[in-house]
């Protein structure tokens, strides 16, 4: 019912800038939060960056400065400009819409949903 598709990962190196990006569809009217989070293997899923509907935003203090969120509530669509990557940026990016209206109405706080990843690979 609702999918979360990412693109825009890749290869980059140290210094370099990608742009992420996270597209929502099936059957949502809004979304209140949209953001990104990151993993590498062996280590808890991590916030990297959030936005809320009124574009309130949180940043993990390793990227605040370097990397910034954004989104567009007409196409339930969230983005992450990252610059001066660095290799321990290296990892799955994926992306999550918390907090649901529903075309039918309904809304609910809890549900939440991903989108499969999209890798970053920063080199040195």
């Amino acid at each position: 019912q609702v999918q979360l598709v990412e693109s825009g990962g890749g290869l980059v190196q140290a210094g370099g800038s990608l742009r992420l990006s996270c597209a929502a569809s099936g059957s949502i009217f809004s979304i209140d939060v949209m953001g990104w989070y990151r993993q590498t293997p062996g280590k808890q899923r991590e916030l990297v960056a959030a936005v809320g509907s009124g574009a309130s935003t949180n940043y993990a203090a390793s990227v605040k400065g370097r990397f910034t969120i954004s989104r567009d509530n007409a196409k339930n669509t969230v983005y992450l400009q990252m610059n001066s990557l660095k290799p321990e940026d290296t990892a799955v990016y994926y992306c999550n819409a918390a907090g649901i209206i529903y075309n039918s109405g309904r809304y609910s706080s809890t549900d939440s949903y991903w989108g499969r990843g999209t890798q970053v690979t920063v080199s040195s």
